[in-house]
């Protein structure tokens, strides 16, 4: 009888994933994405891959806190340290939402070193979309 061939990536022998040493990343997309309750940025490679990501939440703060301005600035520098380590020199911003961290995380982004490209905004916008719920009676 032939001899079993052991699978390459079972539990059983300890090897779960393959956990790649972390490439270079010359250029990417940052996007933010500010709520009025929390503030999430992610940074992408140009394909669109989450490379690192961090929001108000993770980073410790809670409940009312999370919207702060604050907060956005801790996210966006919790999101951008690990890129950072991997030589990311040029980065587009893409900006989403109506909260108050939008102008903080985007400082906090300019302060970190990346050369930006450019900043857009791309809060969807209505074109007189949905109708709106009936009026309240009481």
């Amino acid at each position: 009888m032939a001899k079993a061939i052991p699978r390459i990536g079972s539990r059983r022998n300890g090897h779960i994933g393959s956990r790649r040493s972390p490439r270079r990343i010359p250029k990417g997309v940052i996007h933010v994405q500010a709520s009025f309750n929390n503030t999430i940025v992610t940074v992408t490679d140009v394909r669109g891959r989450v490379i690192s990501w961090a929001s108000a939440g993770s980073c410790g703060f809670k409940g009312t806190r999370r919207g702060t301005p604050f907060a956005a600035q801790t996210a966006a520098e919790n999101a951008i340290r690990t890129v950072v380590d991997q030589d990311m020199q040029r980065a587009e911003v893409m900006i989403k939402g109506p909260g108050l961290g939008r102008e903080a995380a985007l400082r906090a982004i300019r302060r970190s070193g990346i050369l930006l490209t450019f900043v857009r905004d791309v809060t969807p916008m209505p074109h007189n979309g949905c109708r709106p719920p009936k009026k309240r009676r009481v």
